[in-house]
């Protein structure tokens, strides 16, 4: 394993990092499931979150305050949810949605971080340590704050400590985490646990902004048949990309972003398996559950065809899942699709011949049900 403490990127890195949102008896607890077993090449970053779990939890007791309301909150309308594999270009149309501020609300970089605090404490702490965050995510250079448009993820995360995310902190334990990404195979009163945390997150957003909410997260494409139980009216569209693409902008998201989350040395070795076996994971729990999406609640797209034409697959996308009218929302649209000009995406040499062979061969059915060439 390349792991000696010289090649540790971002060692001593302390942003960037989730738990930065955790409280202070929720961050025993994952210490304690953890055996308090932090790398010692990682303490300062145990002791930063540390310190930041006390006064997390100082702030947490101070919104227990908005308990009521939020309980008596309905959801303004049934939730629209992006689906897609990491590196699928999920982000991007999340974000193109997100401009339609019209008929929907989203949940910021700040309030995931921070699901039990941010009522009290965004409006004061994003302008104090707006400069702790980078202005690019590591891993794309895509635009990054703590208003930016973020996967949800990591709020029922911080609120139930059940996620396949804590892996990455944890990369000893992930295999005890990895049952938390579709839930299937987690025990009933897990599931429970994380449905009641991921909808009172939602009620607290739409306490807020009183619109409906478009959401993102990866890790939502392995859970359509939770999500269903738990908003059975809920719009989905799914965006996919080239496996061999995905393939390798995965390997590199995890040399870059991954870094700044890490608590426990990585087993470099054991990465390139680790991202074929959860790509597996991932869409056959997709596959499994596309047929219990009731007709007009599923759209798909390409990203090639986002990328080539990002207007005409959004307003394809409000025709078919009926979101609106796509023409009052369009010009908003565009006007951030002109920011985006001159933005260079990662390049990549491309896979040898052996690794084709095998991502060909792991995710067949991915190519053959999408129409990719091998």
């Amino acid at each position: 394993m390349a792991t000696a403490t010289a090649q540790l990127k971002h060692r001593w890195s302390v942003s960037h990092n989730y738990l930065a949102g955790i409280t202070a008896g929720d961050w025993w607890r994952l210490l304690r499931d953890n055996a308090f077993d932090v790398d010692a090449v990682y303490w300062h970053r145990a002791a930063v979150i540390s310190a930041l779990s006390v006064v997390n939890a100082l702030h947490r007791w101070r919104e227990r305050r908005f308990d009521d309301a939020i309980a008596a909150t309905p959801l303004a309308g049934p939730p629209v949810f992006v689906l897609g594999h990491w590196r699928s270009g999920t982000t991007h149309l999340h974000n193109l949605l997100a401009q339609d501020t019209t008929h929907f609300a989203f949940a910021n970089t700040y309030q995931v971080i921070n699901p039990h605090t941010f009522l009290t404490t965004e409006a004061v702490n994003t302008r104090l340590f707006a400069g702790l965050l980078p202005d690019r995510r590591p891993m794309d250079n895509m635009a990054l704050s703590f208003a930016s448009p973020q996967e949800d993820e990591f709020a029922p995360l911080l609120m139930t400590l059940r996620s396949p995310y804590l892996g990455v902190s944890f990369p000893r334990r992930d295999d005890a985490y990895a049952p938390y990404l579709s839930f299937r195979d987690a025990r009933p009163d897990d599931v429970e646990a994380c449905g009641r945390a991921f909808t009172w997150f939602l009620k607290k957003l739409t306490l807020k902004y009183g619109r409906r909410l478009v959401l993102k997260s990866p890790t939502h494409t392995a859970r359509v048949r939770l999500l269903l139980r738990l908003f059975p009216d809920a719009r989905f569209v799914h965006i996919h990309r080239h496996p061999y693409e995905v393939f390798q902008s995965f390997r590199h998201y995890y040399d870059t972003a991954m870094w700044f989350t890490y608590l426990q040395r990585p087993d470099l070795d054991a990465i390139d398996a680790q991202i074929l076996r959860r790509y597996t994971a991932v869409h056959d729990a997709l596959f499994d559950d596309l047929p219990l999406i009731p007709p007009g609640q599923f759209h798909e797209v390409r990203y090639d065809d986002l990328e080539r034409d990002p207007l005409a697959v959004l307003r394809g996308t409000y025709e078919a899942l009926d979101l609106g009218d796509f023409a009052a929302v369009e010009p908003a649209i565009a006007s951030y699709l002109g920011t985006l000009r001159g933005y260079e995406k990662n390049r990549f040499a491309p896979l040898d011949a052996a690794w084709k062979a095998r991502v060909a061969s792991e995710w067949r059915r991915s190519f053959d049900r999408w129409g990719y060439r091998a």
